[in-house]
């Protein structure tokens, strides 16, 4: 596997759905398994802690305290996952190697998972690569729009979607993984023409598809992987799920 890999993890949200505005506690700190979701997720990159960047926001303190040897960066305002990966470009400047990101709600995503997508986007030589794949938990995630010859176009997300294209089952988790200076060009090109105001991650690969990048796709078949906790009852199944699992070998 290529050495030069850098891992930013989104965990800047407040998680308005799980209440912990009441308590203060950032939705990444709320815990499974007696742990807070972001452990999970840190658990199972595959990046060395030197080399992954923590994008915090609400609560960052509690964050920054608790994951003394990470890096951070800070998202002031929360305007989008595209605009949440920005907070870090300070941090990318200069940097030629390829970058995983991935969410710190998402805790039960595999170490195999992230690694089978490393080692795709490196034997393919992709510029980005998607992790995508079916799952029959109703996460509302984007879909996967192939050309004729099974290509990547876009991803358009649930609520803009047609009847045609809410039949595609090929899901977007949003994790990915792109070469730097490509992944910093295009976010230079977001555009927040969209009803929320914001900068979205899963415009990006479509940006650098029509500049002329190879984009390459991950299908995998991702089961309750693809869980994202935003509510109590997410987080109830996280916790149902990464208790049904052997320890974590990889526990840092």
């Amino acid at each position: 596997m290529n050495s030069q890999l850098k891992a930013i993890v989104l965990a800047a949200g407040k998680g308005t759905r799980l209440q912990s505005e009441k308590s203060d506690v950032p939705k990444v700190m709320r815990e499974v398994c007696g742990r807070p979701l972001l452990s999970h997720v840190l658990d199972a990159l595959p990046a060395l802690k030197k080399d992954i960047i923590i994008v915090v926001g609400f609560g960052k303190d509690r964050v920054i305290d608790h994951y003394d040897g990470y890096e951070f960066a800070y998202q002031e305002r929360q305007l989008g996952t595209g605009h949440a990966v920005l907070a870090a470009k300070e941090q990318l400047s200069g940097y030629e190697g390829a970058v995983l990101i991935c969410y710190g709600d998402m805790p039960v995503i595999k170490r195999e998972t992230y690694e089978s997508l490393l080692q795709e986007h490196f034997k393919s030589g992709n510029d980005c690569t998607i992790l995508t794949g079916e799952s029959s938990l109703p996460e509302a995630f984007g879909r996967i729009i192939r050309d004729d010859d099974g290509a990547f176009l876009r991803v358009v997300e649930e609520r803009d979607c047609n009847s045609e294209q809410l039949k595609i089952t090929e899901l977007n988790t949003g994790v990915y993984v792109f070469e730097a200076p490509k992944l910093l060009s295009a976010l230079n090109d977001m555009k927040n023409h969209n009803d929320q105001g914001e900068y979205y991650l899963t415009d990006v690969p479509e940006i650098m598809r029509l500049n002329g990048a190879k984009i390459g796709l991950l299908c995998r078949d991702l089961g309750d992987e693809i869980l994202g906790v935003n509510t109590v009852e997410q987080l109830a199944l996280a916790e149902e799920i990464l208790s049904s699992r052997e320890p974590n070998a990889y526990r840092v």
